[in-house]
């Protein structure tokens, strides 16, 4: 195990893709074993010192920033430990790059779904913050796909936590651990990580994805694997008229949702694993990099689906009707079915999110940047929102995102420090439409520093309290992710 304690070998560790200013520690730790975090951990709680982990730092909440303590980085606990063709399951340490596990599954014929825009993420961060991403609207969260978790408590004792397992929590030491049922209700969203999650008759292993740092340490995780699929059609897809274009998304995702509860519909084949939206403020923005990208349009979406060889000719169909049926510009969208022009596509999706952090840091700012959910049923006039109050600040913007989930990215683009306040005022009108809409104020960045204010916000006194108490089961002095969702 490392030890560090001088400035400069601290300096990378104190910061994340937030930008958020001021962390600072007092020791790093480096572990390599269980039994090495049991250790820090446990003297740590002794002190009363806070604990914060640092994964591969690329959130966007400041969840991974210290402010005083211990920091944890996990790049160490970095081992594949086994992975099962037969039962379809992956046994890692929390600091395998997201990358290298899905490369490593797919040479056994198997299929890791999350897809986070930041490929360069721990898996153990993808636990921590229930990470989602575009393929989230076919295939769900983080949370589908774990199986069991071993996590290092506050005090250096450690619990296993499993999937389908509702037994009183007790650790190895043989604590049991007695917690109250959360009672506050989850909107109806398709994404949400605002808070510690809660459902009627939930395992417990669900209380610690997507906690962020703040109920234990976690050291080992058993992910669950799909079928790796045969290929894929995929499409981005262009539009003259944005009524079109919200139109055919809704009929696209309402097939692709009749279609998994195997509902017999006009078009059986659509099946959309991701449903992805550009408005035309973004194909513009990009389009420095991508100069193929047609002028005028006024937005466009990214679609993928399943296909094996048999279904491929009339999948292509399904969607070439559903694309002529709502006036899609086909001529000049692009199609691809291997490969190499499918991983061109989605590099033009991540490379939006990339574009807009490089002109943040140009300008020196801080990205400012929304990631609410709203009910589907709300979503239009959230979007019509977005636009009005948008267009009316005279701020340059860009909005993308999971349109498939009713989930869009709005990101202002100041250019000084006076249109980064009007930026600020403006998110801040955002977060209170977002929740009188029934909506949630984070649908997969998480919480972390930045976004605890509007938590409280969404929540209330009474469930906020309840969090607390929560978390005050775990980690009664308050030391693990301090500053992460709430301060205890």
């Amino acid at each position: 195990m490392q030890t560090k304690t001088q400035a400069e070998d601290l300096q990378n560790y104190l910061t994340d893709a937030s930008n958020m200013r001021g962390g600072y520690a007092e020791k790093l730790f480096i572990p390599e074993s269980t039994a090495e975090i049991r250790q820090i951990v446990r003297e740590a709680n002794e002190s009363g010192t806070p604990v914060t982990i640092s994964g591969a730092r690329t959130g966007t909440v400041g969840g991974a920033v210290p402010f005083g303590g211990y920091v944890i980085s996990m790049e160490r606990m970095n081992k594949i430990k086994s992975i099962d063709r037969e039962s379809r399951t992956a046994i890692v340490e929390p600091g395998v790059i997201l990358r290298d596990l899905q490369k490593a599954v797919e040479t056994e014929g198997l299929f890791y779904p999350p897809d986070p825009t930041e490929w360069s993420c721990q898996v153990g961060g993808t636990v921590a913050t229930n990470a989602s991403g575009s393929r989230s609207f076919k295939y769900g969260a983080t949370r589908n796909y774990v199986r069991k978790l071993k996590i290092v408590l506050a005090d250096g004792d450690v619990l296993n936590a499993s999937r389908g397992d509702r037994k009183p929590l007790v650790t190895e030491g043989g604590r049991r651990i007695e917690i109250r049922s959360l009672t506050y209700p989850r909107p109806h969203v398709r994404k949400n990580v605002s808070g510690y999650f809660v459902e009627p008759q939930m395992d417990p292993v669900d209380l610690f994805i997507g906690s962020e740092g703040t109920l234990g340490v976690i050291v080992e995780i058993e992910l669950s694997m799909l079928p790796k699929p045969e290929g894929f059609f995929s499409g981005i897809v262009f539009f003259e008229r944005e009524s079109d274009l919200l139109t055919f998304v809704d009929e696209a995702r309402n097939l692709s949702l009749a279609s998994r509860r195997g509902v017999q519909v006009l078009v059986p084949t659509v099946d959309a694993t991701l449903l992805e939206y550009f408005d035309s403020r973004a194909l513009k923005f990009i389009s420095d990099k991508f100069p193929d990208v047609p002028d005028r349009m006024s937005g466009a979406i990214f679609f993928e689906q399943e296909v094996t060889s048999e279904t491929e000719d009339t999948v292509f169909e399904a969607w070439n009707k559903l694309l002529e049926q709502h006036s899609a510009a086909v001529d000049r969208s692009w199609f691809a079915t291997n490969e190499q022009d499918r991983e061109k596509m989605r590099e033009f999706r991540h490379a939006l999110p990339v574009a807009v952090n490089e002109f943040i840091t140009r300008h020196k700012q801080r990205k400012v940047g929304t990631d609410m959910a709203v009910p589907d049923d709300q979503f239009p006039r959230f979007l019509n929102f977005y636009k009005d109050i948008l267009n009316a600040s005279g701020l340059d913007y860009v909005i993308f995102g999971h349109i498939g989930d009713c989930h869009l990215h709005a990101n202002i683009l100041p250019k000084n420090d006076e249109e980064a306040e009007r930026a600020r005022h403006i998110y801040g009108r955002c977060i209170a439409q977002a929740v009188m809409l029934g909506g949630v104020v984070s649908a997969e960045h998480g919480i972390g520093k930045l976004k605890a204010k509007y938590l409280n916000v969404m929540m209330g006194e009474r469930y906020l309290n309840e969090m607390v108490e929560l978390k005050r089961a775990f980690d009664p002095k308050g030391i693990l992710g301090r500053g992460n969702m709430f301060s205890v």
